[in-house]
């Protein structure tokens, strides 16, 4: 039960973040979240967009491994963890090392629950 609740966590961080790039991108919010210039979050509206369909994906699938029955669940749920923490990692590497605190750690814990859980 309580990694379903990290699970559902994870989730509804991924929806949040699919919300600020796809439809908040251009607010004080999302500027200061992403630490943007109104310039530079102008110029990369399109961009950030394609970026929360991503998340919106990985929302989607932990959603649905809430729902699915074992072992699918359980295989969604690992599946869906690894892709957030690998998708942290890069993000950190690439863009923020802020992105390993909000993404990748909370998607490890997260997957350690699961699978202890099991």
């Amino acid at each position: 039960m309580v990694a379903d609740i990290l699970v559902a966590a994870v989730a509804l961080l991924h929806v949040y973040i699919l919300v600020l790039e796809m439809f908040l991108w251009t607010t004080p919010r999302a500027m200061k979240a992403f630490g943007m210039t109104r310039e530079f979050a102008e110029q990369t509206k399109a961009l950030a967009g394609n970026q929360g369909l991503y998340n919106g994906f990985l929302a989607a699938g932990l959603i649905w491994s809430l729902v699915a029955a074992d072992p699918v669940g359980f295989q969604a749920k690992v599946f869906f963890l690894v892709c957030v923490a690998v998708a942290g990692l890069y993000g950190a590497a690439t863009a923020s090392r802020k992105i390993l605190f909000v993404q990748t750690v909370p998607a490890v814990v997260t997957l350690a629950a699961v699978l202890i859980g099991r």
